[in-house]
């Protein structure tokens, strides 16, 4: 998937802006993040995951703790290329879905 492709993905999700961060794109719903992406730095990407998901993500080449994100709850994924399509728009969708969960249950039951 190219970088537009994936912005387009991130942007067709309810409740989805954009804006830029810390020299990189980031993807956010109601201001908070959920993808933030290195344009600069060859579409390296964080998005959200469980605990129970980081270790079986980060057994895989390309993907490790994401820096300066909270330990075991953000992967930092080397490009947009490591995933499959498929696998890449259900990571995505997974950090929306676990940002989205700690929002109040007003917040949530807009997008559901």
């Amino acid at each position: 998937m190219d970088i537009e492709n994936f912005r387009e993905f991130c942007l067709s999700l309810p409740g989805t802006t954009e804006g830029m961060k810390w020299e990189h794109l980031c993807f956010m719903i109601e201001e908070k993040l959920f993808v933030i992406i290195a344009i600069d730095e060859g579409n390296s990407f964080s998005t959200k995951c469980t605990p129970e998901e980081f270790d079986e993500l980060t057994a895989r080449d390309g993907i490790q703790q994401a820096s300066h994100m909270a330990k075991r709850q953000w992967v930092r994924i080397d490009n947009l290329n490591v995933l499959s399509e498929a696998d890449l728009k259900r990571r995505v969708l997974t950090s929306r879905a676990l940002v989205l969960s700690k929002l109040s249950k007003k917040i949530q039951e807009k997008y559901s």
